[in-house]
């Protein structure tokens, strides 16, 4: 058996309005292409960067979210090496002095988080050549790098999961893998001892599931490999969605190759100078953190798996946590709240309704208590939930006006019951003769006549008590 040793290297798209060292617009996913460029994103001659200082605070606050070490000095470096998408022939990056060392997220130990630029896009699909769109050259790129401290592929998922939570709680990325903002690159090495086996760099998989997948892949090739007395080749490969394999790309560099320097046209930053970077400030910015929700909600008693739901959903996760800081509500009607979201609200807002704002917090909790109360029947409760959660309509108001507020008087429902008993006598046959399960279909119709008004507990009383005299 062999043993897999896996590191993480994950680049994510900062939240900026500029690029990285120009006044460029921070939106490479939109427009046209080479519209959101200037002579310093796309290196024209005499042009020179200038750092942008929200990009370097968004670093900072993912390294204290981390744990990490904060540096209190650094600097940007040229990464040289040569290709389409990079304008310069350079590539302004961070080597010896990166702005965060250290931390842990998910039980994984972080070697360094560091600021770079991204580079240009290159598209291979249009005609007989391929072109270059330049609005991404310069957009601030985070790069995180892990300690080889992963075994399995699960494990890595699970990393690039509560990564991708992370920026966006923080705010400083959107993270998504589908659009490119967020791209991870696994480094594989298997061996059967304690030494470390040749290491392989599978790039820019698009999907955790992509992720999963070709680690598994990756080790069981090294295996196959080593088993017939081959060598592992020390190379970068990419990974084929469609055959589900991953397939040679080049030889790996070395960062020898990339022959590092301190970028002369930018200055050293004493970050301990800048009192917009400073440890207590940058902690008191911080958001609350996806685990420290997760033990608030787990001590309010909602499941696991909801839990999960609603941190990591960007509409339910601010709602359900008003609901939670502002509107105190009973345990049950709170569990409620929390079921409600996680499935009848998300799976409406997966069909497109997804204008779930925070000012219909209030009547939603007005929806939730009167469920509690009793006042309304679930299936009242399910049906006006769209004109609560997007119109921000008043149950109370909804449900008065329709005549919906449940009844709980059994009086009040000898009319109903009655009617229904007269119409269906050969039910109430077949329940005197000892078949109680039919008893379900005659309080059905008793729901039906009343749009979903009465209590069903009373409602079933009813039914026993009119036949009980029949």
């Amino acid at each position: 058996m062999y043993t897999a040793t896996i590191g993480l290297e994950v680049h994510a798209e900062l939240k900026t309005k500029s690029k990285m060292f120009c006044g460029s617009k921070n939106d490479p996913h939109h427009g046209e292409p080479n519209t959101h460029i200037c002579p310093v994103c796309v290196a024209h001659p005499g042009t020179l960067p200038v750092i942008n200082k929200e990009a370097v605070k968004h670093v900072l606050k993912v390294g204290v979210a981390l744990e990490g070490n904060i540096a209190t000095f650094t600097e940007f470096d040229r990464k040289n090496y040569f290709y389409p998408d990079i304008p310069k022939g350079y590539q302004i990056s961070q080597y010896k002095y990166p702005l965060v060392s250290g931390g842990t997220l998910a039980g994984v130990a972080i070697t360094r988080v560091h600021l770079e630029e991204d580079t240009a896009r290159s598209l291979h699909d249009q005609g007989k050549g391929s072109l270059v769109d330049y609005n991404r050259a310069g957009v601030p790129l985070m790069e995180l790098v892990t300690e080889p401290v992963i075994h399995d592929a699960e494990t890595a998922g699970r990393f690039g999961r509560e990564l991708q939570l992370l920026l966006r709680t923080l705010n400083v990325s959107d993270a998504n893998l589908e659009k490119g903002e967020m791209r991870v690159e696994v480094n594989i090495s298997i061996s059967k001892n304690d030494t470390l086996g040749t290491k392989v760099e599978v790039k820019n998989l698009n999907s955790f599931r992509a992720v999963e997948n070709a680690i598994a892949y990756e080790i069981d090739r090294q295996s196959k490999l080593l088993d017939s007395g081959e060598s592992v080749l020390q190379e970068t490969r990419g990974w084929d969605e469609q055959k589900s394999l991953t397939f040679s790309q080049r030889l790996k560099e070395t960062s020898e190759e990339y022959r590092y320097f301190p970028d002369p046209d930018l200055p050293k930053l004493d970050i301990s100078s800048v009192p917009e970077f400073s440890l207590s400030r940058i902690k008191e910015e911080l958001p609350e953190l996806p685990e420290e929700k997760r033990l608030k909600y787990r001590n309010l008693g909602i499941p696991r798996e909801q839990i999960e739901l609603l941190i990591s959903d960007k509409i339910l996760m601010p709602f359900f946590n008003e609901i939670v800081e502002s509107e105190p509500l009973k345990e049950d009607a709170l569990k409620r709240a929390a079921n409600y979201l996680t499935s009848d609200v998300l799976s409406l807002c997966a069909n497109g309704a997804r204008d779930l704002k925070i000012d219909a917090v209030g009547v939603f909790v007005e929806l939730m208590e009167m469920l509690s109360e009793g006042e309304i029947t679930s299936r009242v409760a399910k049906d006006i939930l769209p004109e609560v959660v997007f119109n921000g309509q008043s149950p109370r108001e909804i449900a008065t006006e329709r005549g919906l507020l449940q009844e709980n008087d059994s009086d009040a429902l000898k009319e109903i019951v009655g009617k229904i008993l007269v119409d269906h006598p050969d039910v109430v046959s077949e329940y005197k003769a000892g078949k109680e399960q039919v008893l379900k279909f005659l309080v059905g119709q008793g729901m039906k006549a009343t749009k979903g008004s009465a209590n069903p507990s009373v409602l079933e009383e009813a039914f026993k008590k009119e036949i009980g005299v029949l």
